[in-house]
C-alpha cells in the first residue's frame, strides 16, 4: 500500500485541503477527496489492476504512486483553474449556511476523525 497525499490549496480567499489515499491490495482503488472546513465537497475514485496470478507486483507500489499523482495534481489543478466555483457556489452545509461562511470556522475543524476512510465516504454519499 502506497502513502497518501495531502496538500492545503488557497482559493478565492477560502481554504481547502486535497487528500488522496490507496486502498491497497484489498480495495484496488485510489480515493481523492477536495475537503473545506471538514466537509467533503468532491470526490474521485479510481480503479486499477492488481497483477494476476504469478505476475510479479514489484513494480505495482511504483505505478499506484504515478497514479496518485497523477489524480492528486488533477484535482488541484482543477481547483486552482476554477473548475469547480459554480459547484463551490452551491454548496451549502447541514445547517443551511453557504459554504462561503464556513471559510469562517477554523480550518479541520471536524476533520480528525476515528472513522475509517469507506465509511467517511458512505455518509458522504447518503447525504446526497
Amino acid at each position: 500500500m502506497v502513502g497518501g497525499f495531502n496538500t492545503n490549496v488557497s482559493h478565492l480567499g477560502r481554504t481547502f485541503h486535497v487528500q488522496t489515499e490507496d486502498g491497497g491490495r484489498e480495495s484496488p482503488q485510489i480515493i481523492t477527496l477536495l475537503f473545506e472546513g471538514g466537509a467533503i465537497l468532491y470526490s474521485k475514485k479510481s480503479h486499477y489492476e492488481l497483477p494476476s496470478g504469478s505476475d510479479s507486483i514489484g513494480g505495482l507500489d511504483e505505478r499506484v504512486r504515478q497514479l496518485m499523482e497523477e489524480q492528486h495534481r488533477v484535482i488541484v489543478e482543477s481547483l486552482t483553474a476554477g473548475k469547480f466555483d459554480s459547484k463551490l457556489a452551491e454548496v451549502v452545509d447541514g445547517d443551511g449556511i453557504a459554504a462561503k461562511a464556513a471559510s469562517e470556522r477554523e480550518f479541520g475543524a471536524g476533520v480528525i476523525t476515528d472513522k475509517p476512510l469507506d465509511e467517511l465516504i458512505l455518509e458522504y454519499v447518503s447525504a446526497r
